[in-house]
């Protein structure tokens, strides 16, 4: 992989004819894209579809002349993607087929549980639902701060050019969601650590 081509460099190639252009953006920027969309999917094949039909929205946007480039190409990305999440909410709910056991975020998946005993996992999915349902709880703005921050590991300049925000007011909505979260833990007594 060479980062030492900038991305708007890339997106040149490719709207020149160069097919290696959006080859090398696609293999530069999937894992975070992936991961964004996966934190909001349990099911990794929906996740995969969501990923591809974002790759193509942006493939398309490109040959159109639909993007301008502002130094911004990951940010148009995840924008793309966000909507696209967004848009299968709204079909999902329209056709009342919503289940929480699917699309539920399934955000402790990771490789120290398959380690841990079945003590400690079972411990770990308490606090993953936990977790869940504190995330739940908050206003739409701060969930979504708080998600792209610690899922999919975006920096708070990423998240404000995504929501289209100042960084002081990412920074705010992830400030009032660690508060809302801390009142919540001590209403509800809830413990989130392994003893």
């Amino acid at each position: 992989m060479n980062n030492k081509i900038a991305d708007h460099e890339l997106v040149k190639q490719f709207i020149d004819g160069r097919q290696s252009g959006i080859e090398e953006l696609i293999n530069r920027h999937k894992e975070k894209v992936f991961t964004y969309i996966s934190m909001y999917f349990r099911d990794k094949n929906l996740a995969e579809d969501i990923f591809q039909e974002t790759f193509l929205k942006v493939i398309n946007s490109l040959r159109s002349g639909k993007y301008k480039d502002n130094g911004k190409f990951l940010s148009w990305v995840m924008r793309i993607a966000h909507n696209l999440i967004i848009d299968h909410f709204r079909k999902v709910k329209q056709t009342n087929l919503l289940s929480n056991d699917d699309y539920e975020t399934d955000i402790f998946n990771c490789k120290k549980l398959a380690e841990a005993n079945i003590e400690d996992s079972m411990v770990m999915d308490q606090i993953a639902n936990d977790v869940r349902s504190l995330l739940e709880q908050l206003p739409e703005d701060q969930k979504e701060v708080v998600m792209m921050r610690h899922y999919a590991g975006l920096s708070f300049k990423e998240i404000a050019d995504q929501t289209d925000v100042s960084i002081n007011t990412a920074l705010g909505r992830m400030r009032y969601a660690l508060i809302n979260m801390r009142k919540m833990i001590e209403e509800k007594n809830i413990c989130l650590t392994i003893n």
